[in-house]
């Protein structure tokens, strides 16, 4: 089979070439010249465990090919749509890009295809598509048959790879059985290792991907907020966790309590859901509550900062280990991070930060407003506080030792609860966590 993905992005590239692995003849197009001409050269725009890999074991074999243009690649079985969909002021999804893409196909398609929508779109979007790629075609004069598909994505950041070889599950909204058996056709080789394929139809398709994001962001949010109760009377959140985990209906997943949410998805996802409610007449009063508690939580570690030095932050220096949203990612998109520096720099003092991959993405955001250190360790020189922001592997079992030599004070603002607040008191250290006692 051959099929053309367009956008080289992170769902892009990571479909691209796990499709490629399969056997599949893959083409991934985008419009920045200097992303593909760096991606032929194996050079690659996102960090992923296993896709640098992948690409150029793909690329060497022949089956992964990289162009910026969509009207040579469009003698296909499917055109996978993958380009971004960011928020506008209002929280909806920007279609623009999207629907460039199917004007494009609709003016170059010259055989059935099934056009396939990868991106993340608000429910309605693909008859959207559906329309724009008719009416170039209606322009032209001639009569082409094409479908198109809902095929959502669920891939996590850090596990994308296991994530779309090795799904929980496969959505494909269709309209027609022609659709449905190329569909079949492309993810044959995950059905053989009994990875359900749900097929439904469209609406339903786009709805499961924001109901999806929806869910997992309402229990983070949910666990922070009952984190937040704990502190107030006295419990242990990370022991509520536990007990409300081992309940088979709730589950152990996404219900430990932090910083808030980041990242691409979530909170684009919850805006654009919102945003899609409304327009609809009906308000999602849950999901309403998940993004303000969110947004509160991001500031709740800067809070404890705060009041520890009684309001004044002015002329201290705090260490910050963790700058992306998650662990094996350099994407900060919507971090955590992002608020709680800003909110120090705000206040006169001075971020040494550490991130194992995400130090060069931060200085799209912060442009040398804070420094960066060759290690966890370095940034902690003459600091007058720690703040762990991200929970790297690295940052687990630290040196406590050294800890305790370079900073100021034995100060540690534990924003993922990694570490265990009895044993800092035995190491004699200030530590404040998230829904625990503070121990000193």
């Amino acid at each position: 089979m051959n099929i053309t993905v367009v956008g080289t992005g992170y769902v892009g590239l990571v479909t691209g070439t796990c499709f490629a692995e399969t056997g599949i003849n893959v083409t991934c197009i985008d419009t920045n010249v200097e992303k593909i001409e760096n991606l032929k050269k194996g050079i690659i725009p996102i960090y992923e465990p296993g896709l640098e890999d992948m690409v150029l074991q793909n690329s060497a074999k022949g089956r992964l090919s990289f162009s910026t243009k969509l009207t040579d690649h469009l003698d296909v079985d499917a055109v996978f749509i993958a380009v971004g969909t960011p928020p506008g002021e209002d929280g909806s999804a920007d279609l623009s890009y999207v629907l460039s893409v199917a004007a494009e196909i609709g003016k170059n398609l010259n055989r059935y295809t099934v056009v396939v929508t990868k991106s993340t779109v608000p429910i309605g979007t693909s008859k959207k598509i559906k329309n724009a790629i008719a009416a170039e075609i209606e322009k032209r004069g001639v009569n082409i048959n094409f479908d198109i598909a809902s095929n959502p994505e669920f891939l996590k950041e850090g596990t994308a790879i296991d994530d779309f070889l090795k799904p929980d599950r496969i959505i494909a909204g269709v309209e027609t059985e022609e659709a449905e058996k190329i569909v079949q056709k492309l993810y044959k080789p995950f059905l053989l290792n009994g990875h359900p394929l749900l097929i439904m139809d469209i609406p339903s398709a786009e709805m499961t991907k924001y109901a999806a994001n929806a869910m997992l962001a309402t229990k983070i949010s949910f666990i922070n907020d009952i984190a937040n109760l704990c502190e107030i009377v006295g419990a242990d959140v990370n022991m509520v966790r536990k007990g409300i985990g081992s309940d088979s209906r709730i589950g152990n997943r996404f219900i430990y309590p932090g910083v808030g949410y980041g990242g691409s998805c979530f909170p684009k996802d919850v805006k654009a859901l919102i945003k899609t409610s409304d327009e609809n007449l009906y308000s999602l009063e849950i999901l309403k509550a998940v993004e303000k508690v969110n947004n509160a939580q991001k500031e709740v570690l800067f809070k404890k900062l705060f009041q520890h030095f009684k309001g004044n932050l002015s002329g201290l220096t705090i260490a910050v280990w963790g700058l992306s949203f998650k662990p094996k990612t350099d994407d900060m998109r919507e971090a955590p991070s992002l608020t709680i520096i800003e909110n120090i720099l705000q206040n006169g003092a001075k971020v040494k930060a550490y991130d194992p991959v995400a130090m060069k993405e931060s200085e799209k955001f912060f442009n040398g407003g804070i420094e960066y250190g060759k290690d966890p360790y370095d940034v902690l020189i003459d600091a007058d506080a720690l703040l762990l922001v991200t929970e790297w592997p690295e940052f687990r079992i630290p040196n406590f030792k050294i800890i305790e030599k370079l900073l100021k004070n034995k100060l540690i603002f534990d924003g993922r609860n990694i570490f265990d607040p009895y044993e800092m008191r035995e190491l004699g250290f200030t530590y404040y966590c998230i829904g625990r006692k503070t121990v000193n």
